[in-house]
């Protein structure tokens, strides 16, 4: 069966040790040693039973917009598992004719962080950009941290009944380092979560409670590459005491209808 990691980070060549050293800066996790290259991420899948992987990367300035969504449609024209998203800045000036080229180069949705772009995610700018993909594109937002407001799960609750036709994943279990916190905001709304960067915080008790509290058919498993091991991570899940119906969800299915899109 395919198994899809829906939350994978991928970096040029020439810039993907120095990208994956500031991720680790911005979490205070040594990544000196690690290549976030897309080449580096399926070798370290090769032979696992990883099959697919929805990547993407995180524009912090205007400018960097086009050329990510260049090279991640470039990327996923060379590899036909790859399922790209693109990225959109709030200070980008022309975010609709972004996105219908971003759509015209084969993305299938749009990614962005709150924290490393420093701006609310339900700040004005980014409200324009829901809108403009409302029914269009799903989006994974990173959701939650324990040091900043920005990516505050209340205000994704804002945003989804704003726009209920959205199609969001609220990234790392919809509250990275706030856990418990963003399922007393998220577990009755209409959003996915994934299990990036989390299964190792929360352990297996934690996760399957959490699983069962989202709901099983909401949950998609994430890597968080290169913060994490793809690998490690599905095995991890993979110890769980899922039913096989419940794993294929987490791992395929879902994935599948978030994108909108069979593998």
């Amino acid at each position: 069966m395919p198994v899809i990691d829906a939350h994978s980070h991928i970096y040029p060549d020439k810039i993907a040790c120095k990208a994956s050293s500031a991720v680790g800066d911005f979490y205070g996790v040594d990544m000196n040693a690690k290549n976030a290259s897309a080449s580096s991420m399926l070798a370290a899948c090769e032979g696992s039973p990883i099959t697919h992987h929805l990547v993407h990367s995180v524009a912090t300035t205007p400018g960097q917009v086009p050329i990510i969504n260049d090279f991640i449609a470039e990327q996923c024209r060379a590899h036909d598992n790859f399922v790209g998203f693109a990225t959109m800045h709030q200070d980008f000036e022309d975010v609709e004719g972004e996105i219908n080229r971003a759509i015209d180069l084969g993305l299938k949705g749009v990614k962005i962080h709150p924290d490393t772009q420093k701006v609310n995610m339900d700040d004005p700018r980014l409200m324009h950009l829901y809108e403009v993909i409302e029914g269009r594109l799903p989006i994974v937002i990173h959701t939650g941290d324990y040091r900043y407001d920005f990516s505050h799960p209340r205000r994704l609750k804002r945003i989804l009944h704003t726009f209920p036709n959205l199609v969001v994943d609220a990234a790392h279990f919809g509250g990275w380092s706030v856990f418990d916190y963003a399922l007393e905001y998220l577990e009755d709304e209409n959003c996915y979560v994934d299990t990036s960067s989390a299964l190792e915080f929360l352990g297996p008790r934690r996760t399957v409670e959490l699983v069962r509290a989202y709901g099983v058919e909401r949950v998609m498993f994430g890597s968080d590459f290169p913060m994490w091991s793809p690998v490690t991570e599905y095995n991890m899940l993979a110890a769980m005491p899922f039913t096989q119906e419940e794993f294929e969800a987490i791992t395929w299915h879902n994935a599948e209808r978030f994108i909108g899109q069979e593998i």
